[in-house]
């Protein structure tokens, strides 16, 4: 699984120009399952993303963790960033799981994020979005396993 963290000052999702969903402080995660993904890493991906330190103290120090801020999460599939430049121009998707794996393990996540007490929301898995953000600082971190 690979995430691409964004934190945000706010993030909305849109589908047919309707309002899916919007959070305020927190992250904007983009995250993709890769075909070899076995659902092992979905609980220690999202511990590792709650306990980031990745905002701003009183010292102007990355220091504090969403907890810290009650930041929330909004959490858009993207199976692209499993795309394979390397050969062509036009990418290939063979390293990104199949549909139905990709979303089982989108919502176990999501839902591995919310037991850490953590406000999720999400967009829609698959739909065609428009996402848009407040990016803050810009910070942004890509996560792996």
């Amino acid at each position: 699984m690979k995430l691409v963290i964004q934190r945000v000052d706010s993030a909305k999702v849109e589908v047919e120009s309707k309002l899916i969903s919007k959070i305020g402080k927190g992250f904007l995660i983009l995250i993709g399952v890769s075909a070899t993904d076995d659902g092992s890493e979905i609980e220690w991906l999202a511990k590792k993303t709650v306990g980031l330190r990745i905002f701003q103290d009183e010292d102007n120090k990355m220091n504090l963790s969403l907890k810290d801020l009650n930041g929330e999460i909004l959490l858009v599939s993207q199976f692209t960033l499993y795309a394979n430049c390397k050969k062509g121009k036009r990418p290939s998707f063979i390293e990104a799981a199949l549909p139905e794996k990709a979303e089982k393990f989108y919502n176990l996540f999501a839902e591995e994020l919310e037991k850490s007490g953590i406000k999720t929301k999400k967009g829609i898995f698959g739909a065609f979005m428009k996402v848009s953000l407040e990016n803050n600082g810009p910070v942004t971190i890509i996560l792996e396993r």
